[in-house]
């Protein structure tokens, strides 16, 4: 597995993510996870899953050190003195006595995003954190978000597949020195039926999910964290770093971009960014 530096943080390519797993199956995929070759590992507070996460991390018998872990902070805690107080509390859920990464999970435009990322700053100040990042930031919010931290950011975690063009955050996060992470990298499952994957996979003997999560990790900066309660896909899902794609193969894929191909637009999100 390669992967991808960025301002400092040394993060796998491909991370098991935990979102929609309740506690039961997040342990046991998280376990599943580790002992198939993961080592990093996605979470976030709204998960309600951080202590079975961090259950699953101890259950697997891999070094805390060799687990990138990451955590997001929900955005009824983006006030200084509660962001910090929060952090915290993720740590004592998960066991652990520092994360690798921290999130502020969505914009909050009700809390001064200075205040916020003040406080953001002091938790890795702290030594809690070793690095800070965003998700669900536009462009013109990862530029402000940037130009407000005393830390540089490691990434923006948003949604990312075929399907959605995300070239004006890929963009803005290049100026920055920012990686992407990837959720819901198989579009809900959409990709495994998708006939140019399926075409393309037949080639390297490989499904449509493991071509379109090639496709992600190919890409300059880009991490995927695919998340499943099923250990077979846990398994499949990281076998993608024996084969490359072809500039023209990656392109077709890109092709697969359509206006309407977002899947997660909350009432709270932002105003999207639209490819030119």
């Amino acid at each position: 597995m390669h992967h991808v530096t960025a301002n400092g943080a040394n993060i796998a390519a491909l991370g098991f993510g935990t979102f929609e797993l309740e506690p039961a199956d997040a342990e046991a995929m998280v376990e599943h996870a580790i002992r198939a070759g993961y080592r990093h590992i996605d979470t976030a507070q709204m998960y309600n899953n951080e202590e079975a996460v961090g259950r699953g991390i101890r259950n697997a018998g891999v070094d805390r050190g060799d687990i990138f872990l990451t955590t997001k902070v929900w955005t009824d805690q983006f006030a200084d003195g509660d962001l910090q107080a929060s952090v915290r509390d993720s740590l004592e859920r998960l066991g652990t006595d520092y994360l690798d990464l921290v999130l502020l999970h969505w914009p909050n435009p009700d809390i001064s995003l200075k205040e916020t990322m003040a406080a953001l700053n002091a938790v890795q100040e702290e030594g809690l954190v070793r690095h800070i990042g965003i998700s669900n930031f536009t462009a013109e919010l990862i530029h402000e978000a940037a130009s407000l931290s005393r830390v540089p950011l490691a990434t923006n975690q948003v949604e990312y597949h075929p399907y959605l063009d995300q070239r004006p955050v890929l963009d803005a996060l290049a100026e920055h020195g920012i990686s992407l992470t990837a959720y819901c990298p198989l579009a809900r499952g959409a990709v495994f039926k998708d006939p140019t994957l399926e075409r393309i996979g037949k080639r390297y003997g490989k499904n449509a999910g493991q071509i379109g999560l090639r496709w992600l990790v190919q890409q300059d900066n880009v991490i995927a964290v695919p998340r499943s309660s099923k250990p077979a896909h846990v398994s499949s899902n990281l076998d993608i770093f024996d084969f490359s794609l072809t500039e023209e193969e990656m392109a077709e894929i890109s092709k697969l971009h359509s206006d309407d191909g977002r899947m997660i637009n909350p009432s709270f999100a932002p105003a999207w960014d639209t490819a030119a």
